[in-house]
Order: C-alpha cells, then structure tokens, then sequence
C-alpha cells in the first residue's frame, strides 16, 4: 500500500521556519516533520511513499537524495571515483517526489500523483501532524465499512472544520469548515482512500477538504475512524516548540515505532543537508 503525502503548501502561519523550507522540513528535534510521518507508516508495514511537493521542493528532494551519506558512515574514494556507505541504516523506504506545482490546492496536488498511486487502495495524509493513531486499524475500517474514503476524527479545540457522524454507526453525513462553536470531531488526516476519489476532484483550483469531501460525504462514500489518543498539528511555532519538547523529553506519543527512544541518538540530518547531494558511484559496503 503506497501513502501519498502532502508537502507542498507555503506554511504562512509558522513563517519564522518557512522561510527558507517547506513546512514538512521544518524540524522536530534532529528530524523534519516529514520524516516523523513517515516513521509513523513505516511502523504499521506502509513503506511506499508518494510525496506532493511545491514550495521550495528543492530541498525535500535534496534531502531524500543525501539521506543514505547522512546517516551512515561513509568512504569518499577519490582515486575510482567511488563512495562506500558503512553501517548503513536506512529506512526500507521506497520514496517518490512529485513537483504538483506551486500554488495548486490539496485537491489539485492529490490529482496530480494519480499516475504514481495506481488502481489500489491507498492512505492519504498531511505533512504537517502527527499522531498515535493505529494506521492499521484505519485500514481495517476502512475494509470493513466499503467506503470509497476514510478519514480519522479526532477532537481538539474547535479551530478546524468539522462534521457530522450518524448516531448508529460511522458514516459521515455533513461536512464543513472551521465553524464558530465548540469543541467536534475534526478530520484529522490519516485518510485510506479508493482511487475512485479522483474522480471527485476537478483541478489544480480544487481543495480537497471542500468540494471533494463534502461531496463524499453527501454521497455517503466518506467514514470516519474516530481515534481518541494522540494528534496534533504543527500550524504555528508555538505548535512546533510542543512537538520539540515533547521529543526531546523522551515523551512523543507518536514515536509509535519505538516508545522508548533515547532522544540524543537520533543524527540531526536537517542540520547537516549543505553539500551537493551525490548520485553516481555509490554502494553499500559489505
């Protein structure tokens, strides 16, 4: 099952870090948010990864191309023009990035990888949050309920879009926008989806979380995971500072793929991403 993530919008609200990356890229203690997402999936058997980039792209790409040499030790051999990587510990990742443009909506980015994600089911999600959620147990729900979409509903405070879930079962039967009132169930990402969902999204101009969704859920072709345990996003600083802590106190909920992780043993590859990434010559050492 491949998840296809979404990397490429401009992240205004924490523009001290977006300045000069991607939101995705913006670090939560050594590692980029991306990376924690990825971690999350690759913990629940998900290894196939479509990323939707855009704004400054450059630098997901520059960091998936260097991340092997990062993580590893390695030998540069000038003499044969070869470089051996040692004690190698890279992710059993398979990672395509797609440039979906600099300003097309969530909607437009989706429908742009639609050649890569294939006629099989699949996982959506944003590349800007992160949870405890059981990915597995979503895709088992999603199974069981024969929906064309899936998404996981959690409840933090009331400054998301909300919807509405029939009393008897999951079905979700009205979607909308950051309404004024209180505490809901809010789409919290993590979606599985049917690649007949594509067919809900027009173009570039379409944000999945409006026509698309609603639609779905109008049709009765949208369910939700209700997950009551860790999520949380990274809209803002302050957001970014709780991941952080959280981390570094050896207290991230959504370290799922290893709960008791030492903090410092993790190498910070986001501070190192300087040099040219290197393609050719390249080989594991034995």
């Amino acid at each position: 099952m491949k998840a296809v993530i979404l990397a490429g919008g401009f992240g205004t609200r924490i523009a001290e870090e977006t300045a000069v990356r991607p939101k995705p890229m913006v670090p939560v203690g050594p590692q980029p948010m991306l990376w924690h997402i990825m971690k999350m999936y690759t913990a629940h058997g998900i290894t196939d990864f479509i990323i939707c980039c855009g704004y400054k792209g450059e630098v997901i790409k520059r960091y998936f191309a260097e991340y092997q040499a990062m993580q590893a030790d390695v030998t540069y051999d000038f003499a044969s023009g070869s470089t051996t990587i040692h004690n190698d510990r890279v992710e059993p990742w398979r990672v395509t990035l797609v440039d979906t443009g600099l300003r097309t909506m969530t909607g437009g980015r989706l429908k742009r990888v639609r050649e890569y994600v294939g006629d099989e089911t699949f996982c959506l999600t944003y590349g800007d949050g992160v949870s405890d959620v059981n990915l597995r147990a979503v895709v088992a729900h999603h199974h069981a309920e024969g929906r064309r979409a899936t998404l996981t509903a959690v409840q933090p405070p009331g400054r998301f879009g909300t919807f509405t879930l029939t009393p008897d079962s999951d079905t979700i039967r009205r979607f909308r926008e950051k309404p004024a009132d209180g505490p809901a169930w809010i789409n919290g990402g993590f979606f599985v989806l049917e690649p007949e969902v594509f067919d809900y999204i027009e173009g570039d101009d379409t944000v999945w979380e409006q026509e698309p969704l609603m639609q779905l859920a109008h049709d009765g072709e949208l369910t939700a995971y209700r997950h009551t345990g860790f999520w949380h996003p990274m809209d803002t600083l302050r957001d970014n500072q709780h991941l952080t802590a959280l981390w570094e106190q050896g207290q991230a909920p959504w370290c799922v793929w290893e709960p008791n992780y030492d903090p410092e043993a993790i190498p910070p590859v986001h501070k190192r991403m300087q040099a040219h990434a290197f393609t050719n010559g390249i080989r594991n050492a034995p």
